[in-house]
C-alpha cells in the first residue's frame, strides 16, 4: 500500500507540473493598443473580429488597451500597460526613440504613398515651379498627409519651411481649394486622391495632374514593448505567418480598415525601413525624433 501511495504521489506531481502551467498560460493576457482610434467601441468595430481571431490562434486573451492619443500610448508602454501597439510609420519613429519598441509584423499598405497634385490648366509643370505659391495638405503629423508631401517638396529642390506656403488642411477642403484656385497645388495620400477624382462630378478626372510623387511609404507596424518577452513576440510573429490570410480577412471587417485591402503582413519588418520617415522629420525641424508633431 506505502508503495502504491508513492507512486500515487508522484503521479499527482507530474499532473500538477502539466496543469499548472496549462492553467497560467490560459490566464495570461496581451494588451493591444492602436494609436489612430480613439474609445473602445470603434476599437471594437474596427479590430474586434481581428482581436478575437488573433486571441483564439495565440491560445491566450488578446485585450484592448484605449489610448487617447499617441503620447499616452508611449506613456503606457513606459509603465507596462501595454504590451503590443499598432502604429503607423510617424509614430513608429517617435516610439523607437522613447521607449526602444521592437518592429514584430508590417501592415502592408498598396498604393501608400504621397502625391503633389495640380490642376492641368494651371501652368505648373514641376514642383520648382510652386515656390512661392500656396499648397495645401492634411494634418499636423501625418506621415502620408504631412510629413510626404513635405519631403517630397525638400527632395525636390524646395525648402518647404521657407520657399512655399503651406496650408493644413482637411482632405475635403484640400481639394475643394485646388479647384477653386485657393491652392496652387494638393499634396496628399494618392488613394484619396484617385477616390475623390472618380467621385468628381464639376470637374473632369484630365483637369488633374501628379507633378511629383514619392516613394511607397513604410507600412504601419505591430510592436512589442520592451518587456514583452521574446518567446511570446515569436509565438506572435508565428501566429501572423500561418494564420496570414484569416487575420487579414478580419482586419477588412472594420469599415476604415479598408485602406488595408490587398495587404500582406510582412515579418521581416526592421527599424532601417523607417529610415526615409526619419528624414522627414529632419526636413520639417524634427531632428530628435523625440515627440510627436502636434
Amino acid at each position: 500500500m506505502k508503495g502504491f501511495k508513492n507512486i500515487f504521489n508522484v503521479f499527482v506531481l507530474a499532473l500538477l507540473t502539466i496543469v499548472l502551467p496549462l492553467q497560467a498560460h490560459a490566464g495570461e493576457k496581451l494588451r493591444l493598443a492602436i494609436t489612430d482610434i480613439e474609445g473602445l467601441e470603434m476599437l471594437q468595430r474596427e479590430f474586434g473580429a481581428f482581436r478575437d481571431l488573433l486571441s483564439k490562434n495565440l491560445g491566450m486573451e488578446v485585450e484592448f488597451f484605449p489610448v487617447p492619443n499617441r503620447t499616452a500610448a508611449v506613456e503606457a508602454v513606459r509603465s507596462k500597460n501595454i504590451d503590443f501597439v499598432l502604429t503607423g510609420p510617424a509614430e513608429y519613429v517617435v516610439f523607437k526613440t522613447l521607449t526602444d519598441s521592437t518592429p514584430v509584423i508590417g501592415f502592408s499598405r498598396p498604393d501608400y504613398f504621397c502625391s503633389i497634385v495640380v490642376l492641368s490648366n494651371s501652368g505648373i509643370n514641376s514642383v520648382a515651379d510652386l515656390k512661392g505659391k500656396k499648397i495645401a495638405i492634411g494634418g499636423v503629423g501625418s506621415t502620408s498627409k504631412h510629413l510626404a508631401p513635405m519631403q517630397i517638396i525638400a527632395d525636390n529642390g524646395l525648402d518647404p519651411l521657407k520657399d512655399v506656403d503651406i496650408i493644413h488642411t482637411s482632405v475635403d477642403l484640400g481639394w475643394l481649394g485646388l479647384k477653386r484656385g485657393d491652392v496652387a497645388a494638393w499634396g496628399m495620400t494618392t488613394d484619396k486622391f484617385v477616390k475623390l477624382r472618380k467621385k468628381e462630378t464639376e470637374f473632369p478626372a484630365g483637369a488633374f495632374k501628379v507633378i511629383a510623387r514619392g516613394p511607397d511609404l513604410p507600412n504601419d507596424v505591430l510592436l512589442a514593448a520592451p518587456h514583452v518577452d521574446k518567446k511570446t513576440v515569436k509565438k506572435v510573429k508565428d501566429v501572423f505567418s500561418k494564420h496570414s490570410d484569416e487575420l487579414v480577412q478580419a482586419i477588412l471587417q472594420g469599415e476604415d480598415n479598408k485602406k488595408y485591402t490587398g495587404m500582406r503582413f510582412l515579418p521581416g519588418v526592421k527599424d532601417s525601413d523607417y529610415n526615409y520617415v526619419r528624414s522627414m522629420y529632419i526636413t520639417i525641424g524634427y531632428p530628435k525624433f523625440a515627440g510627436f508633431v502636434e
